[in-house]
């Protein structure tokens, strides 16, 4: 909640045309505006406003070659996330509701094998004869395996959307909204965003289409929008960018998700998350259902997350979401511990001279876990706000595998592949997106790593002005704290990355606060000046970081407005984002 440096509180600034004005509540308005919304019918989440399906280069091939091998026997090369298990049940629910002959999965171990179609990965998909291998989210980077497996007779379709190298594999087809063709750089696809679930489902869509017009589906299959539930939890799973595209996959995934009528698998691990589908927004996917999924590929086998998302039977998927729960649960005992000591590194390095102090962090501990440290580096970059990469062995003493999170301005694969050229060999492998990424290095290049990529951070930081502020849509009026704008708020998105929740910052009289679980903190609260007394929870507040007890007296808050639901009541509460005892903006 609360970072290591100083972060200043600014209100977004308001653009706006006018577009809006008397088609949505005012409030909503500004809230749009600030977003970069032009007009209403960029609100639209129908399915006919979604970008058409032939738009996406690739995906007619990508159509045609998998018809191909409707008698054959397809294997899905899927990927340890949750992005990577939403498009691989999608693929098989699909492919098997629609006739294919013989449609499976395998998905790499991430401890012995790696990320994507690696030659290893290959050898052990050609011990189930496939005709066609099909990745989902992954293979754009898989050189060597696409070609180990066109050697061995395999045709290849790659569906990915992670960014590509300067080298494209020699798969049969490739559908990624992010390869663009040189020779015509304007042709590419209008929503770069797509997460790989939703490259797997344009996929499916123009494969439908094409069956659908040949009269070949068989009786009662289903239609391709009766996936959208698995699409909705991919995309806000993965954190992409919710442009207008990504929100109508959100926004009619959720409303398979309230209706109930999803995979057994999503109701169960909402159950067990103790969330109720009636009521469902974005934010619960995100934080309730896919750390539980994602739990599975970090420290097991996200087959048994796949195999949650396929399983047909509520007695089935309940046991299966009750595995990945407890998973969840290991997993966090085990970032908790991993990220104290990563913290207590970050404030060593704190205490040094400026003219010492890294640009971008590295960190390594030989005990910490190759599963788990995507989460600690996010963790750190919040708090020190700066570019973090966690390195964990690599399943011997020889390797390193790393994850690396960034901060606004500064494109992390784009750093790493400057590293690349500048010192040849550094980096084994790598790949990933602007803020994320993962890489391989030799446990003996560590230090050699640490100094050049700090000072590529270094260069990049001196090309851009950090925001490091964070930012709301600017203090409420007393009177609209209030149960009618928390659920005016609720129903307004799907609100997710890139298209933030709206929060807010205020002036507050803490009445009376009490320590919940330890690091949480339950408050009553007044907004300055008035007599209204609400509720509120900060989560995590007292992190050891900035605060060991309750704040109290006069504060500043960033809040978001949610509704709590207890025994059978509702009511506003305030979730709280981030404690100032400082009374400035």
């Amino acid at each position: 909640m609360n970072a290591m440096h100083a972060r200043k509180i600014r209100a977004r600034a308001i653009a706006g045309t006018g577009a809006l004005e008397g088609r949505v509540a005012p409030l909503l308005e500004r809230i749009y505006a600030a977003r970069g919304v032009g007009s209403f019918a960029e609100l639209s989440t129908g399915l006919d406003a979604l970008l058409p399906v032939s738009s996406l280069p690739g995906v007619s091939q990508g159509a045609a070659l998998l018809k191909r091998h409707r008698a054959g026997r397809i294997l899905v090369v899927g990927d340890y996330d949750a992005d990577g298990a939403t498009s691989t049940a999608l693929m098989l629910r699909a492919l098997r509701g629609w006739g294919f002959a013989s449609v499976d999965f395998i998905v790499p171990d991430r401890f012995r094998l790696g990320y994507g179609l690696t030659p290893e990965i290959v050898a052990l998909a050609r011990e189930r004869e496939p005709t066609l291998l099909v990745t989902v989210d992954n293979g754009i980077s898989s050189l060597e395996g696409v070609a180990r497996a066109r050697e061995a007779g395999i045709e290849v379709l790659i569906t990915d959307h992670h960014l590509a190298g300067s080298q494209l594999p020699a798969a049969d087809v490739i559908v990624n909204p992010n390869v663009v063709d040189p020779d015509s750089p304007g042709s590419g696809f209008a929503s770069r965003a797509l997460a790989g679930v939703g490259v797997a489902f344009y996929v499916l869509a123009a494969l439908h289409r094409d069956l659908q017009g040949e009269g070949s589906l068989p009786a009662g299959a289903p239609g391709v929008g009766q996936f959208l539930d698995l699409v909705a939890l991919g995309t806000v799973a993965d954190l992409v960018f919710l442009d207008g595209n990504n929100r109508i996959l959100v926004a009619q995934g959720l409303l398979r998700i309230r209706a109930r009528r999803c995979v057994p698998g999503i109701l169960a691990l909402l159950e067990i998350a103790q969330r109720t589908p009636d009521r469902l927004v974005a934010s619960d996917l995100g934080f309730a259902v896919a750390p539980r999924l994602n739990a599975a590929g970090r420290l097991d086998d996200m087959s048994i997350g796949i195999r949650c998302l396929l399983e047909d039977s509520a007695e089935g998927a309940r046991a299966l979401a009750a595995q990945l729960d407890a998973l969840n649960r290991q997993r966090r005992e085990i970032e908790g511990d991993m990220q104290a000591q990563a913290l207590a590194a970050v404030r060593g390095l704190a205490r040094r001279p400026l003219d010492q102090q890294r640009k971008g962090l590295v960190l390594f501990d030989t005990a910490w876990h190759q599963g788990v440290v995507g989460l600690v580096a996010s963790r750190v970059k919040d708090h020190s706000g700066r570019p973090v990469i966690a390195f964990a062995p690599a399943g011997d003493d020889a390797m390193l595998r790393g994850s690396a999170r960034s901060i606004p301005g500064v494109h992390i694969r784009d750093v790493l592949d400057a590293v690349t050229v500048s010192h040849p060999g550094l980096i084994e492998r790598f790949g990933g997106h602007a803020m994320a990424a993962g890489l391989t290095i030799r446990a003996a290049m560590l230090d050699d790593f640490a100094q050049a990529f700090d000072e590529e951070i270094d260069r990049w930081l001196q090309r851009i002005d950090p925001d490091d502020a964070i930012w709301t849509d600017g203090m409420l009026e007393p009177a609209d704290l209030c149960l009618e704008t928390a659920e005016l708020l609720r129903e307004a998105g799907p609100w997710g990355q890139g298209f933030p929740e709206p929060s807010f910052h205020g002036h507050f009289e803490i009445d009376a606060a009490r320590i919940v679980g330890e690091k949480h903190v339950k408050y009553w609260l007044r907004p300055a000046g008035t007599s209204t007394r609400l509720d509120a929870i900060a989560f995590n507040l007292l992190d050891g970081e900035r605060f060991s007890a309750p704040p109290e007296g006069a504060l500043q808050l960033v809040y978001r407005l949610d509704i709590n639901h207890y025994r059978g009541e509702r009511r506003l509460q305030l979730m709280i984002d981030h404690v100032s005892t400082s009374t400035a903006v």
